[in-house]
């Protein structure tokens, strides 16, 4: 199965766009890997000065799509769930290991593991009506692809918890005030707002800003590997 990503190109901008709309953009074990392939690539990507991410339809992503998760049914095996889990936190590290600035444009709702790879990126715009949540406590599921330092580098630590905690979603202008959007939008504006951000980073001298990416990263996220290994 295939993936439901794809790579266009606009000079030095690369955009990633989810077309799975008639699924709300669920995510599935393909698309994750298709994902990680996408931005492993863009390492090498020389010419690329800035990334967007960005989907179609009138939300961003409701998250994994269960019923695929790990081929489905209730007999799949634990080791295989394990496994879909893992492939996560794969696609988390990608993202967060591209050389270029990335920027998330999300509309409508963005939840789980789509929340998960929002707060991967380096910037998010967000439409006034976006709303995010980390559902897996609902579940009885922790956060897992190793997504919660990112979480806690966005919003803070008590703003953090609450998110993840209660999984409940959260309103776009209070992510404006909590730091997880940069900037909110009309619906339908978020691609126009995504691109004149990646314009800017695009237009600035590339090594030195992709250094500065990554030396605030290794920083910020010093210890994540350390104390997230077990999930």
């Amino acid at each position: 199965a295939e993936g439901h990503f794809r790579l266009t190109h606009d000079g030095a901008i690369a955009t990633l766009t989810l077309d799975r709309g008639e699924r709300r953009n669920a995510l599935t074990n393909a698309t994750l890997a298709q994902l990680q392939g996408l931005a492993e690539n863009l390492r090498d990507a020389a010419e690329i000065r800035a990334v967007i991410i960005r989907a179609t339809g009138a939300d961003f992503s409701v998250g994994m799509d269960l019923a695929a998760m790990g081929g489905g049914g209730a007999k799949t095996p634990t080791v295989q769930l394990r496994r879909s889990a893992e492939l996560g936190s794969r696609v988390m590290r990608a993202l967060r290991e591209i050389p270029q600035p990335v920027i998330c444009a999300v509309q409508g709702v963005a939840t789980g593991g789509a929340a998960c790879i929002a707060t991967a990126c380096d910037f998010r715009i967000g439409t006034i009506d976006a709303r995010i949540g980390y559902g897996e406590v609902r579940l009885g599921i922790n956060l897992m692809w190793q997504a919660l330092p990112l979480a806690i580098q966005t919003v803070g630590l008590a703003r953090a918890k609450r998110m993840v905690m209660t999984g409940a979603l959260f309103d776009a202008a209070t992510l404006l005030d909590w730091g997880f959007f940069d900037e909110l939008v009309a619906p339908g504006e978020q691609d126009a707002a995504a691109l004149k951000l990646a314009q800017e980073f695009a237009a600035l001298p590339p090594i030195a800003v992709q250094m500065i990416k990554r030396s605030a990263n290794a920083w910020a996220g010093a210890l994540d590997a350390a104390i997230m290994h077990a999930d």
